[in-house]
């Protein structure tokens, strides 16, 4: 790893969260889940989705699956609140090697963002149990007074958007891209890896796995099961560490 010229506050470190710091189930499914235990969704909300589906899958897929939140139509923000405070304070079954790589990100005074497809109030409820001062930017619904309608407020926060959300936040911060550092598994992961001098592929599908191979990008396998929460170490990463 070459030397950074850089002060730390002006190197960043972007992560991915599904899939790159949390196995399956997504957060969105796992917020589903409680949803359906909670009895606050049922058929008619299953429904809305399957009919805004059927009616724009053609016309544009992107919108009639990922942007597709109508099963949310109609409920209060507060019911993530209520999800969150059902969640174990240690976060388990994060993977462990994940949090320990943003504690030493953290240790090291570099500024700590998740760039996430996730809804944004979930994507806050996980860093608020992460340790340090951590940014968030994932996929923000449209509210109408205290309660979702359905939309998207805005873009999904994937592909292209996370290349843009990070350009405007190395602005907004002054960060160093090339000697910042960015942690995905996908594909739709690609722009953002693509934004800072250090990638890593973390647990990557096949496709990425082979473009890590040709571009010669770190390769993290992540498997262990965090049982808590660590606190930030001292920990430098080392030439082997860094992507």
């Amino acid at each position: 790893m070459k030397e950074h010229v850089q002060s730390p506050e002006k190197i960043g470190a972007f992560f991915d969260i599904d899939g790159t710091l949390l196995p399956s189930p997504s957060l969105e499914w796992r917020f589903i889940g409680h949803l359906l235990a909670q009895d606050k969704i049922g058929s008619a909300d299953v429904g809305r989705w399957l009919v805004h589906c059927a009616r724009n899958l053609l016309r544009d897929p992107r919108d009639a699956t990922i942007g597709n939140k109508r099963y949310l139509a109609g409920l209060a923000e507060s019911l993530v609140a209520d999800w969150e405070s059902s969640l174990d304070p240690a976060i388990p079954g994060f993977f462990a090697e994940g949090i320990g790589r943003i504690a030493e990100h953290l240790a090291q005074g570099h500024r700590v963002f998740l760039i996430s497809g996730t809804l944004e109030p979930l994507a806050r409820a996980v860093a608020r149990r992460l340790p340090g001062q951590i940014e968030v930017c994932a996929t923000r619904l449209e509210m109408r007074g205290a309660h979702w309608t359905g939309r998207l407020a805005g873009e999904h926060m994937s592909g292209e958007a996370k290349a843009r959300a990070i350009r405007a936040l190395a602005v907004r911060y002054g960060l160093a891209l090339w000697d910042s550092y960015a942690y995905g598994n996908s594909v739709t992961d690609l722009p953002m890896l693509d934004s800072v001098g250090h990638r890593a592929a973390v647990n990557p599908s096949s496709r990425l796995r082979r473009i890590t191979r040709n571009e010669s990008w770190q390769t993290c396998d992540w498997t262990q099961a965090s049982a808590a929460v660590p606190g930030t170490s001292r920990h430098k990463l080392s030439p082997q560490e860094a992507p």
